[in-house]
């Protein structure tokens, strides 16, 4: 603890911005897992209703279906529906637009996590670093004691025991919603494969027996 403290009271320029980084993770971490939990849908309980409905060729239901369902499942499936009775021939590339566009809501705010997984390590570094400098500078002017040099020393790397910590928690994080996203995707997925069966059955022409015999 003494150590902790002689280290936080001369360093702390070189640990502020670590502590700013393991600030923004917890505020990334907290935002995130309150939005996929708040947008959690269970897809496997949605698509046989949306098929019955599609069966039936029912939209408002459909689209009824949809906004009970809500959240960032629900939005995509409204607007596949949207586009479903409005475009039925540029279905894909539309509900992909769409897709994205919810995509992108997913993926907010984790360009900072991989961030800081990559550079709180090199900041850590970087007060390791500064710290022994100021060790070797005081050694020069004081001379050799031991004492000194170990506290120095163990002052320099609780910079980079921070700095790892925090990349560490980032990079978990990180991944874990990166997961999540890609389970968002998938489901999208999904509903799009629903939603073109539809709309290729729609297009394939009736089979019809027309011979035409010249004598």
């Amino acid at each position: 603890m003494e150590l902790l403290l002689h280290s936080i009271k001369l360093d702390w320029p070189v640990l502020l911005p670590i502590l700013i980084c393991s600030i923004l993770v917890v505020a990334v971490v907290i935002n995130r897992f309150s939005f996929y939990k708040k947008n959690k849908r269970d897809v496997v309980l949605l698509i046989p209703r949306l098929q019955k409905e599609l069966a039936k060729n029912n939209l408002q239901a459909a689209q009824d279906l949809a906004v009970r369902c809500g959240g960032v499942i629900g939005e995509v499936t409204e607007e596949a529906v949207r586009i479903f009775s409005e475009q039925k021939s540029g279905f894909s590339r539309s509900f992909d637009i769409a897709a994205a566009l919810a995509t992108r809501k997913l993926e907010s705010h984790l360009t900072i996590l991989g961030t800081i997984g990559g550079v709180a390590p090199f900041l850590g570094l970087f007060g390791t670093v500064v710290r022994i400098l100021y060790t070797f500078q005081d050694l020069a002017v004081q001379g050799n004691q031991s004492a000194a040099v170990a506290m120095g020393i163990g002052s320099a790397l609780i910079a980079t025991a921070f700095g790892l910590g925090v990349a560490i928690v980032a990079v978990v994080f990180f991944n874990s919603f990166q997961s999540v996203v890609k389970r968002y995707e998938d489901d999208f997925q999904l509903i799009k494969l629903l939603f073109l069966s539809f709309v290729d059955s729609e297009g394939k022409p009736t089979n019809t027996s027309t011979s035409n015999l010249s004598l």
